[in-house]
């Protein structure tokens, strides 16, 4: 089951990057990435990563790309001549279609001749958020507690900066 879903997954991955490169709308492009970002989210958890989709998500999917599409929709690009008229739904069916089945075959012959790896029960847990923060808060705290500060004064500058307002000149 894992295997099939891993199948759909990267079958949309690569269906949606090859849509982010040859859509000629901006705001469609950006989008079909976002879902390239969240089928590799789906990808990282099916490697029991699940701190890596969380941050995918959150960072990439979230902010990253919410100000792509705000810098675009600022820039206000007029719309193009989509490309899709060029391509059939059948053709994209078709592909789809025909990459289940050469995946679905490349596993049974891997699978036959016991080629696919094992996972290490040792590598299980190396992903996970509690591992993660097992070792961020023992053997890097230091770091972390001084990028934590400077991210901190970083915010307030930022703040200070927007908020400070040119005082009016004085006339004599």
């Amino acid at each position: 089951m894992l295997t099939y879903l891993f199948i759909l997954l990267a079958t949309f991955a690569v269906a949606s990057a090859v849509a982010t490169v040859l859509s000629r709308s901006t705001v469609t492009s950006a989008l079909f990435l976002v879902l390239n970002m969240v089928t590799l989210a789906g990808v990282y958890l099916l490697l029991k990563a699940q701190y890596l989709a969380i941050i995918q998500i959150l960072v990439y999917a979230g902010a990253i790309m919410v100000l792509f599409l705000f810098v675009i929709m600022l820039l206000n690009v007029g719309d193009e001549e989509p490309v899709w008229k060029q391509i059939s739904i059948r053709l994209v069916a078709g592909f789809l279609l025909g990459t289940a089945v050469l995946a679905q075959l490349l596993y049974a012959v891997a699978s036959y001749t016991d080629s696919l790896p094992m996972i290490a029960t040792a590598m299980e847990d190396v992903g996970q958020v509690s591992a993660i923060g097992d070792v961020l808060y023992s053997h890097y705290l230091l770091p972390f507690m001084l990028t934590a500060i400077l991210l901190t004064a970083a915010v307030i500058g930022a703040l200070l900066i927007a908020q400070h307002r040119a005082q009016p000149k004085s006339r004599p």
